[in-house]
C-alpha cells in the first residue's frame, strides 16, 4: 500500500469493505481490496479491442489511482467487485405505477437493490391521491404517503450487502392533491427515517409563486384539476418544514429535464437517495471520485495530473457498467442503452486550503467554475475517445447529441456527489463541501473515541509556532476558528467550516459546479440553529434563479439523531449537548442527516 490510512479510515474498510469470512474475521487488507477491484474492472477491457499488453496496464493504472488514494469509485464497487454479489452501481431510480401490483413490484425490486448494496429513489407521483376512488373495490385510495410508509419500514429491515442500511429518495410532485401531507411526513418524529424527501417543483409552480397567485393540483388517475390552493401556502409550509425537519428539499423538474440528455427516451421524474443523479425510470448509475487533495503540487494544481485521473475515471467507471451485474433485466437494458456515468470530486475544501483560497471568497467561486469546468471538458473528451475505441451509447441518435454534439460512450459523464465514506478512507473533505470542522472528537466504534485534527491545519499551526494542547482542545469544544485571537488571520480564513460560510456562498460555489456539471450536484446548505423560516425560503428563491436542479438545506439542530454535535443545547433534545463538537465515524462532512450510504 503506497498511502498510509489514518486509524478511522481502516476501521471503516474493516466494518464495511474488506472481505470477511463466515465467522466474521477480516480475510482482507486494504491494498488486496484495492488489487482485487482493479483486477476484476479491468476485465471489461477484454470486451474490445486493445493494444497487446496494455490489460495488465489498465489495471495497473485503476490500482495506483486506488491504492495512492487519489480516485475512488463509490462503495458497491468496492465492497463487491470480485465478489459473487458482483452489483457495482450506487444510484438507482424505479417506477411507481398506480396499481397494487406495480406497487409491490417495486417493493420487491428496492429490495434486490439495497440488498446488492445501492440506494433507490422514486416519484410517488404517479400514484391516486388519498380517498380517491378505487374502481375495482369501489373503496378509497390510501394515497402516495401511505405507501410510502411500507417502503421505508421494508428498508429498516434490510441491510445493504449485510453492511449498512439501505437509503431512498421519495419525490411528489408540487401539483399532487396529497402534497401537504408528503411536506409535513418528516415533522412527525422518527417517520420516514429511511428516506430523504423532495418536492418536484415545476416553472409553472414558480410563476404562480412570484405572482402570488393560486395553483392548479391535478389527480394524476383522470388528469383533472382537483383543486386550487395558493402556491406561496404550499411554499411557506415547505420552508417550514425543510426548518423543522431538514425535508423536503427540492426537485427543479422543469430544470432537470431541460438537460435531459435522452428526452426521446422519457421524462425524468426522480433522483437517486442525494439527488445527484437524475435518472429515468430503471436507470442506474455509478460513480467515482477524484480526490482534488492530491491535485496538488506546492500552491498550483497539476492539470496534467487531474486530466490523467479523469481519463482514467472515466475509462473504469465505463468498464464498471460492462462488468456489473444488475439486479434486474430492465435495469441491465436502459443502463447498457445510456451508459451514463458520474464522475466526481472530493478533497475540494482541502485543494482551496492548499492553495490559499478561502472558501467563502470571490475567488473560491470563480475557482470553482474554472475547475469544473476543465473537468468536464476533459470528461467529454475522454468519453469521445472511448466512443471512438467502443461505439456510443446506444440510444445516441435518440439523443440531444444525435444533431450536432460530439459522438460519446456514455449519455452523462459528471456527477457531484456526497462522497460519505470513500472520502474518510481518501483522508480529504467530502465532495465540495467545506470541512465541517478543524478538531473534533469521533466516534470510532461502540465507546472508542478519537481525537481528530485536519492535517493541513496542524501544519500550518506548527509552521506558525501556534500549535499546543490547550489550543486543540478549545478548537475542539467549537470546531470553528472563528473569533479565536490567539490564531493568525491567515489560518483563520484559509480553515473555514461549513457554518461559517453563509448560505449564500454555499449556493454560489453549488452553482459554479452545476454550471459544468452534466447530472446534479449534491450540496448541503448548513445554517445555524437561529435561521429562520424566511431564510429558507430565500435560499429556495435563489436556487430555482440560479438554475440549480436541486436544493438542500440543514439546519443545525433540526434533526434529534445528528452526525455531527456542537457545544450546543438542542431545542429538541437538549440533555444531547455535547462538550467538544462530536461526529460519528462515517460523517465526513456531507449528508448531515446520515441518510447517504455512499
Amino acid at each position: 500500500m503506497e498511502e498510509k490510512l489514518s486509524v478511522n479510515s481502516y476501521e471503516v474498510l474493516k466494518r464495511r469493505y474488506l472481505l470477511k469470512d463466515d465467522s466474521q474475521n477480516v480475510v482482507e487488507t486494504p491494498d488486496e481490496l484495492f488489487r482485487r477491484v482493479a483486477h476484476h474492472v479491468a476485465k471489461a477491457e477484454s470486451n474490445f479491442k486493445i493494444r497487446e499488453g496494455c490489460g495488465r496496464g489498465i489495471e495497473d493504472g485503476f490500482y495506483n489511482a486506488m491504492s495512492s488514494l487519489e480516485f475512488m469509485p463509490n462503495s458497491p464497487t468496492l465492497m463487491n467487485a470480485g465478489t459473487s454479489i458482483g452489483q457495482l452501481s450506487a444510484c438507482f431510480v424505479l417506477p411507481v405505477k398506480d396499481s397494487i401490483d406495480d406497487i409491490f413490484k417495486a417493493l420487491r425490486d428496492m429490495a434486490k437493490i439495497h440488498q446488492s448494496g445501492g440506494g433507490t429513489g422514486f416519484s410517488f407521483s404517479n400514484l391516486r391521491p388519498k380517498d380517491d376512488l378505487v374502481m375495482a373495490t369501489k373503496g378509497a385510495a390510501s394515497g402516495p404517503v401511505s405507501f410510502m410508509s411500507i417502503f421505508d419500514k421494508a428498508t429498516g429491515v434490510i441491510v445493504q450487502g449485510g453492511r449498512r442500511r439501505g437509503a431512498n429518495m421519495a419525490v411528489l410532485r408540487c401539483d399532487h392533491p396529497d402534497i401537504v401531507e408528503f411536506i409535513e411526513a418528516k415533522t412527525r418524529e422518527g417517520e420516514f427515517s429511511n428516506f430523504n424527501l423532495s418536492v418536484g417543483i415545476t416553472d409553472k409552480f414558480m410563476q404562480a409563486l412570484l405572482k402570488d397567485k393560486e395553483f392548479d393540483l391535478i389527480n394524476p388517475r383522470t388528469g383533472k384539476v382537483s383543486r386550487k390552493i395558493s402556491a406561496r401556502a404550499i411554499f411557506n409550509l415547505i420552508a417550514g418544514a425543510a426548518w423543522q425537519a431538514g425535508d423536503p428539499g427540492l426537485i427543479f423538474l422543469d430544470e432537470v429535464n431541460r438537460e435531459n440528455p435522452t428526452p426521446a427516451i422519457g421524462r425524468i421524474e426522480a433522483t437517486n437517495p442525494c439527488g445527484e443523479l437524475p435518472l429515468l425510470p430503471y436507470e442506474s448509475c455509478n460513480l467515482g471520485s477524484i480526490n482534488l487533495a492530491r491535485m496538488v503540487d506546492g500552491n498550483a494544481v497539476n492539470w496534467d495530473k487531474l486530466k490523467y485521473h479523469i481519463k482514467l475515471g472515466v475509462r473504469f467507471l465505463d468498464d464498471v457498467i460492462e462488468i456489473n451485474k444488475f439486479p434486474l433485466p430492465e435495469i441491465k437494458e436502459i443502463t447498457f442503452a445510456n451508459r451514463k456515468i458520474g464522475l466526481g470530486v472530493m478533497g475540494f475544501a482541502d485543494m482551496l486550503v492548499k492553495l490559499g483560497v478561502a472558501y467563502n471568497s470571490k475567488k473560491a467561486v470563480n475557482f470553482a467554475g474554472r475547475l469544473m469546468g476543465f473537468i468536464h471538458r476533459e470528461s467529454i473528451r475522454a468519453s469521445a475517445e472511448l466512443a471512438g475505441e467502443r461505439g456510443v451509447f446506444p440510444n445516441y441518435k435518440k439523443s440531444v447529441y444525435a444533431k450536432n454534439g460530439p459522438k460519446l460512450r456514455n449519455a452523462t459523464v459528471n456527477t457531484i456527489a456526497p462522497t460519505g465514506t470513500i472520502s474518510i478512507i481518501a483522508g480529504c473533505s467530502s465532495g465540495i463541501e467545506p470541512i465541517f470542522a478543524v478538531s473534533f472528537v469521533r466516534n470510532v466504534l461502540s465507546g472508542t473515541k478519537l481525537f481528530e485534527v485536519n492535517p493541513a491545519f496542524e501544519e500550518m499551526a506548527r509552521g506558525r509556532g501556534v500549535y499546543n494542547k490547550t489550543l486543540l482542545n478549545k478548537i475542539a469544544s467549537r470546531g470553528s476558528l472563528k473569533g479565536m485571537k490567539e490564531i493568525p488571520k491567515s489560518i483563520k480564513d484559509a480553515f473555514v467550516t461549513a457554518f461559517d460560510v453563509s448560505a449564500e456562498q454555499h449556493l454560489l460555489i453549488q452553482s459554479a459546479f452545476q454550471r459544468h456539471t452534466d447530472n446534479s450536484v449534491s450540496k448541503t446548505i448548513n445554517l445555524p440553529s437561529d435561521a429562520t423560516a424566511e431564510d429558507i425560503r430565500r435560499i429556495y428563491l435563489t436556487a430555482y434563479k440560479l438554475k440549480l436542479k436541486g436544493i438542500t438545506v440543514y439546519r443545525y439542530g433540526s434533526k434529534i439523531d445528528q452526525v455531527l454535535s456542537f457545544n450546543y443545547k438542542s431545542e429538541r433534545r437538549p440533555a444531547k449537548a455535547a462538550s467538544v463538537v462530536m461526529a460519528e465515524s462515517e460523517y465526513s462532512g456531507g449528508c448531515a442527516t446520515g441518510t447517504c450510504p455512499f
